[in-house]
């Protein structure tokens, strides 16, 4: 039992249950994912294998209930171990290749870029029965700061495949993306909306904005928003700060932060995380939110 207590603690992030100690700066605020920086992690949760991690943001990140954002990659058979969150939901993301996903004991294989999230009070996990690499990512917003697992020892390898999931999924397909209203060059769609999740959780959105194009400057006082950079490059602007940004950047945006996105000399691809300030909060979103996408 030492390895999957120890294993949890270093993916959990820092699990203060602070609001985030800002930095002076939005360049110090921003990470980049770094491949020669991850950690080479083994048996994660029990699963097959190894995996290599790097933690892009965490508890600090966001005064929210934000909990991290991790990435990394899943090396050849190799996984997480299936488990439980009853405090909090966790969502794995592919950018590429294909992986297993298992929610509540059914397992289905997804192709990249795609993920499944995993609701408060069940259990999830992932592997990669390939031969290549397939990069990672992990997202986890809690009822609290806090976050919590229970192992079940399960590697999932050899798992029977439902052919059509019984899970939920999402995919970051560009061919889904419609125009943004009144934003020229830029495209969107909410992969996944406030009723998926049981949390603060409020969303998960794909954003897609052309060469030399930009969103317009918008803020919202109840929602936080965590930015990962999938490909491209440009410019985020936060509270009239600009920093350039490119592919594997993490872009923490706080609670009534105005912030816009400009790309470069290629399209700027985003995924955001919404995190409503609290439930009550989430569900005012929700009903005016329905006609938004």
């Amino acid at each position: 039992m030492k390895r999957p207590i120890l294993t949890c603690a270093l993916l959990g992030g820092l699990l203060l249950s602070t609001a985030p100690v800002l930095a002076q700066s939005l360049a110090d605020r921003i990470s980049h994912y770094d491949p020669a920086k991850t950690r080479d992690l083994k048996a994660v949760h029990g699963g097959a294998g190894t995996m290599n991690y790097m933690g892009l943001m965490d508890a600090k990140s966001l005064s929210t209930n934000f909990i991290f954002l991790h990435r990394g990659f899943l090396k050849p058979k190799g996984g997480i171990g299936q488990h439980f969150h009853n405090q909090c939901e966790e969502m794995f993301v592919i950018l590429d290749g294909e992986a297993e996903f298992t929610v509540n004991g059914r397992t289905s294989r997804l192709t990249g870029p795609a993920g499944a999230p995993n609701r408060m009070g069940s259990s999830h996990a992932i592997y990669n029965p390939g031969d290549k690499p397939v990069e990672w990512m992990n997202i986890n917003v809690g009822t609290s700061k806090t976050y919590d697992n229970f192992d079940l020892g399960d590697t999932r390898e050899g798992a029977a495949l439902d052919p059509i999931p019984q899970f939920i999924t999402m995919k970051l397909d560009k061919a889904l993306l419609k125009p943004a209203a009144g934003q020229d060059g830029v495209s969107r769609r909410r992969a996944l909306g406030p009723s998926v999740f049981y949390t603060p959780w409020a969303y998960l959105d794909h954003v897609l904005v052309a060469p030399g194009a930009a969103t317009a400057t918008s803020r919202t006082p109840d929602m936080s928003e965590a930015y990962y950079v999938i490909s491209g490059d440009g410019s985020v602007t936060v509270n009239g700060e600009t920093v350039a940004i490119k592919k594997g950047d993490a872009i923490p945006v706080d609670l009534d932060q105005a912030k816009s996105f400009k790309a470069g000399s290629t399209a700027l691809e985003l995924m955001v995380i919404g995190v409503a300030k609290d439930l009550e909060t989430k569900k005012a979103f929700q009903a005016v939110a329905a006609n938004a996408f």
